[in-house]
């Protein structure tokens, strides 16, 4: 089928209301930027989920991370993406600003190695976030540091895996009636992981990749099932994403952490979501499990609304009014891929 068709169908469903999430904040970004919204029906409601995982991060993981990087002989390594999530001291940038805290910028978990090398006085502690994308190159630099001996390093990890989440989503969020699934996190773990999900709920799981006319093709099959009165899975970008996904990184995931419960803000604790370092690595692990503790964000604040699809961004009493991307108030305005931080850049613009 042509684009023009696919946007023609979409254009001029006249259904009931429907309200699918796009997982992945990239998928968030390129709907804004190709203006997905303006080609299709108004009866179709997209909306953003939990996919960015510095978003979810709670505050007691950055006030662990603050705890570490105000240690003597400690350095805490991070990806600058983390730097202005709140915690109950405040963030890493503030902490950085007061002079005490020793917090480097990292642009590879690698760097650590080196680092810890020539500075054995040092304690190496790094800042593990992210979802099944980042995990194996985590997994790769512990192995590493335990095959060479190398002793001061830290990993403290908001690691987390994807489908405990939507499966929460389903089980909390009735009215969602299909996904976008997250297109990298689809390359680890493949288009089959979404099966049990979609048998078990009833509703589309599509893998889709980020151009425009891949997202309308994802939503075009998508509404194309709930018509037909099934739910199943489909993957549309199967240059990238196998039925299996890439055993070789989940192998290598499974090697070095093991799963278990994890916070996620907005969300609560999700069983088996987490990923925590196994027994064999247990010495490199910063203290990663039990960080439940979250800060009470204010009223008005409704960014655990806005990471489940409740509202979106600008329904938040403090978009754009005391929270931005310049001064982050909660934790979806804080990174690039977050909905917050997307819709203001777009809305706002």
């Amino acid at each position: 089928m042509e684009i023009k068709q696919v946007i023609e169908y979409l254009q001029g469903y006249d259904g009931r209301e429907l309200k699918l999430m796009e997982v992945c904040g990239t998928h968030t970004a390129s709907i804004f930027k190709n203006g997905i919204r303006s080609l299709i029906s108004p009866k179709i409601k997209l909306i953003s989920g939990p996919g960015c995982p510095v978003c979810v991060t709670p505050a007691a993981y950055i006030d662990r991370c603050i705890a570490y990087a105000n240690k003597e002989n400690h350095v805490l390594l991070t990806f600058g993406d983390m730097m202005k999530v709140p915690g109950t001291a405040g963030s890493l940038s503030e902490n950085k600003g007061s002079g005490k805290a020793d917090i480097q910028i990292m642009y590879s978990p690698f760097e650590a190695i080196g680092k810890a090398v020539q500075n054995p006085e040092d304690t190496y502690v790094i800042a593990a976030v992210g979802f099944e994308t980042t995990a194996p190159a985590y997994a790769l630099m512990i192995r590493e540091a335990a095959e060479k001996g190398i002793r001061n390093i830290k990993l403290v990890t908001a690691l987390k895996t994807a489908l405990p989440a939507l499966r929460w989503i389903c089980e909390n969020q009735e009215d969602v009636d299909g996904f976008i699934c997250p297109g990298h996190v689809s390359v680890i773990t493949g288009s089959n992981a979404y099966g049990e999900l979609a048998a078990l709920y009833k509703k589309p799981f599509v893998v889709a990749g980020f151009e425009a006319e891949h997202i309308l093709a994802a939503l075009y099959r998508i509404v194309k099932q709930i018509e037909g009165g099934c739910g199943h899975t489909e993957n549309l970008y199967k240059n990238a994403v196998k039925a299996d996904g890439n055993r070789k990184a989940a192998d290598m995931i499974a090697s070095v952490f093991e799963p278990g419960p994890a916070m996620w803000r907005g969300l609560g604790i999700i069983e088996g979501s987490g990923l925590y370092l196994r027994k064999s690595y247990e010495m490199y692990d910063g203290g990663s499990r039990n960080l439940y503790e979250d800060m009470e964000l204010p009223p008005e604040c409704r960014c655990s609304d806005v990471i489940v699809g409740r509202l979106s961004p600008d329904q938040c009493p403090m978009f754009g009014a005391g929270c931005s991307p310049l001064a982050p108030f909660g934790p979806c305005m804080v990174s690039a891929e977050g909905a917050c931080g997307i819709w203001y850049r777009n809305v706002q613009a």
